[in-house]
């Protein structure tokens, strides 16, 4: 107990300070490869790029410890391209939606028609189009778009961007923000389990008290004892807690795991599972709108590919091909220190499009929550890591139980003959 702790004397504290584990973030982009038929109605036909990866590095800062057994931090993720394990470079030209523009138009559908017809004007001025040729890099890391500068002076800080913009700019070099979490040091039960993110104990994104609740831990650690059950945890990019659930129990690399994979209600609607109401409005099953979490750009997240989705999400465009094994995430867990072993988190990023009265760009754009992109951050213990855990979360324990079965094999003949002996004196 005192090494899974949050403590400096812990086995497992410089693991949850600066973790060893190699983890890499990898990147697959959807390319429209019928862009301008698209703009005509029709169904648009996607090819998957890369994937593009990238490994990541993660340390904590801030570390400070309070006297009600809790802990703040903030951890940093650094990441650094890797050309020998990608399928292509960062300079590559990839044909994808200008999620800017088309972002604008959405919310701009409600403005009065006049008002819409001089706003797709300052657009063609602006040489905007519904879709752009950008490289990975521009698109990964930011592009310069004269369209930035004009909505910061329109709608000041209505995005939390300045003159570049990129899908995973704010994730490089940057943190998710303070997390506040449990020691263990009064009760082993809950540490690691959040206790505030950013100062808050809820957010505010959902219309439901329970959707806004901040669950589980951060994310890289659990409390040891694991029943085979459920696990969750609070993520900042998807704006919300999640919960997975147990699917069996396994080994990697000679240690016990528990596997947990995501239930199909994730993502689920309100109409097909009630608790999912808060995170409305909604739309098909399988895809969770995070708008209000992303400057209210029509932005969606699923899993992979559709997978687990309403089929008419897949079947709204060509070229999607959701598995489990691809697509599915997954973390394996060790039951008594509550570390991860081997663990691929997953997620696709959608944007919402369709046509927009008097925005001329969207031109006869049939509505279509469109795949962007989808990732995975994968990681898992190998090496001396894996000795050093080995040897002294998992070898110890398994020491402890030998000498319980011994001391059992002793105790056990020892209390037979001392029954037998009561009986023959009676």
């Amino acid at each position: 107990l005192q090494n899974v702790r949050i403590d400096p004397s812990s086995i497992s504290f410089q693991m949850w300070k600066d973790i060893p584990v190699p983890f890499y973030l990898s990147v697959h982009f959807f390319e429209v490869l019928n862009h301008k038929q698209v703009l005509q109605g029709a169904k648009p036909v996607l090819s998957q790029r890369g994937p593009y990866v990238y490994r990541e590095y993660r340390y904590k800062t801030n570390i400070t410890f309070h006297d009600n057994g809790t802990v703040s931090f903030l951890e940093y993720r650094n990441l650094f391209f890797q050309p020998d394990l990608s399928n292509g470079t960062e300079d590559e030209y990839i044909v994808v939606p200008n999620i800017l523009m088309l972002g604008a138009a959405a919310m701009m559908e409600k403005l009065p028609e006049l008002l819409k017809l001089f706003l797709s004007g300052a657009l063609a001025s602006l040489k905007q189009k519904a879709f752009m040729n950008r490289t990975v890099g521009e698109i990964m890391w930011g592009y310069e778009d004269p369209l930035i500068d004009v909505i910061n002076t329109v709608f000041p800080d209505m995005i939390p961007f300045k003159g570049k913009f990129g899908l995973f700019a704010d994730l490089n070099n940057s943190n998710s923000g303070l997390f506040t979490v449990n020691t263990g040091m009064k009760n082993i039960s809950q540490v690691h389990m959040v206790d505030s993110w950013n100062g808050l104990k809820k957010v505010s994104y959902w219309q439901s008290s329970q959707c806004n609740m901040i669950n589980g831990t951060a994310g890289e650690m659990w409390p040891p004892f694991m029943s085979p059950t459920s696990l969750e945890f609070y993520s900042p990019d998807a704006c919300r807690s999640m919960t997975l659930v147990y699917e069996q129990s396994g080994e990697f690399k000679g240690v016990p795991t528990y596997r947990f994979v995501a239930p199909k209600t994730l993502f689920a609607n309100g109409t097909d599972y009630p608790p999912n109401e808060g995170f409305c409005p909604c739309m098909q099953s399988g895809i969770q709108n995070v708008s209000t979490c992303r400057f209210n750009a029509p932005m969606f997240i699923s899993h992979p590919h559709f997978y687990n989705a309403d089929p008419s999400l897949v079947n709204a465009v060509e070229g999607l091909h959701p598995s489990k094994d691809q697509h599915g995430l997954f973390l394996d867990v060790h039951p008594m220190t509550g570390i991860p072993m081997n663990c691929s988190i997953k997620l696709q990023l959608n944007l919402y499009i369709k046509h927009v009265s008097n925005i001329i760009q969207t031109g006869l754009i049939k509505p279509v929550v469109l795949p962007l992109l989808w990732f995975a951050e994968s990681g898992s213990i190998e090496g001396p890591v894996l000795t050093q855990f080995y040897n002294n979360l998992v070898l110890l324990p398994s020491v402890l139980d030998y000498m319980q079965y011994i001391f059992l094999g002793l105790s056990v003949p020892l209390i037979i003959s001392a029954a037998v002996l009561m009986a023959m004196s009676k």
